[in-house]
Parts: structure tokens; C-alpha cells; sequence
């Protein structure tokens, strides 16, 4: 494993929260097949000081009073919605794969690399004109964020915004988001 070099880096939140997150990112090589390069985000989960201050900058960001609920899209967005709903005092929602949720749920599927994917969320989720901050760890090509916000409308919520920890800007996944916002604090 390598560190991500983190000189010249770039974010929506200006070079010195790029560089906080960029210091915490680990290259894993031929993860999870051979020739992908995965970005492992664990290194800053683990330092509280770091998580705080990206969880802090998020905050700031989208300001404390402009949503009422808060999105993870699983896995990883699960441990950023439930640190950001914590700090506001909202609630958190989790965006789950199919056959995870006990209620009745939408769903929607969408393409992948390698085959399809489908999220799930619990029909009662929100309530009508909910302003929902949906969050996840990384944007890549952007079909699962675009599966979770047509999600949160479906549901009845007005997605307030959208950040990521980690934007893969090479595979275009904001493009394919326009012209929904989006906040990556690292873009590489």
C-alpha cells in the first residue's frame, strides 16, 4: 500500500481539507481485481481527530440547518450519514442493497461495470419536502449516486445536496449527475 500523494490536491472545500483527506487515503493495488488501484478510506475513518474535522467540514459546507435527514449509501456512507446526523441532530436513513430492508421499500436498479445493482429504501423514510443530504465515500462512475437520488425523490424527499469524501474525476461521475450539486472534498 501507498499513500495518495497529497501536494497539488484539489476539493470542493478548498486544498486544506483535499490535503487532511488526501493524508488518510491508502492505494491498495489490484483491489478488488488485478489493475484496479482501490482508494481505501479506512485510514481516515480510524484517526478520530481527522474524521472529526472532514464530518466538521461537511457541516460547514452544507450548514447545520439546511437538511433534515441524512443519507448513507451503504456501506461506507453509513459511517459518514451517522457522524454528520449525530452532529446536527438529525436523523440518518441508510440506502441498503436489495433484500436488506424490513418494511416495504422503492427500489431501483441500475447498471455496473460488471453486471447490475439494485438499493432499497424504506417507503416511509421521509415526509413529503423532507431536505435530505445524501453522502457516500467515493464517486466513481456515478450510477450508484444516481440510483440513491432518484431514491430519496421517489421517497418524497428534495435532496438538499450530495458530498463525498473521494471523487474518482477520471471515471466522470459528476457529469453524469448534472445538474444536481456535487461537494467532493477530495478530487483526484
Amino acid at each position: 500500500m501507498t499513500e495518495t500523494h497529497s501536494t497539488g490536491v484539489r476539493g470542493d472545500s478548498g486544498p486544506e481539507v483535499a490535503r487532511l483527506v488526501a493524508s488518510r487515503v491508502l492505494d491498495v493495488p489490484d483491489f478488488p481485481k488485478p489493475g484496479v488501484k482501490f482508494k481505501d478510506l479506512m485510514p481516515l475513518f480510524a484517526d478520530g481527530d481527522v474524521f472529526r474535522e472532514v464530518i466538521d467540514g461537511i457541516v460547514t459546507y452544507h450548514g447545520r440547518d439546511s437538511f433534515d435527514a441524512v443519507v448513507g449509501i451503504e456501506a461506507r456512507g453509513f459511517v459518514i450519514a451517522a457522524a454528520i446526523a449525530y452532529a446536527t441532530g438529525v436523523g440518518v436513513v441508510p440506502v441498503r442493497k436489495a433484500g436488506k430492508l424490513p418494511r416495504p421499500a422503492y427500489s431501483v436498479s441500475y447498471d455496473l461495470e460488471y453486471g447490475e445493482a439494485t438499493l432499497e429504501v424504506h417507503q416511509d423514510a421521509f415526509t413529503a419536502g423532507h431536505r435530505v443530504l445524501v453522502v457516500d465515500d467515493v464517486l466513481a462512475t456515478g450510477g450508484t449516486a444516481e440510483a440513491t437520488l432518484d431514491l430519496v425523490e421517489r421517497a418524497g424527499g428534495t435532496v438538499a445536496g450530495f458530498t463525498v469524501l473521494l471523487e474518482l474525476a477520471f471515471l466522470k461521475g459528476r457529469e453524469r449527475l448534472a445538474p444536481r450539486p456535487v461537494h467532493a472534498l477530495l478530487t483526484v
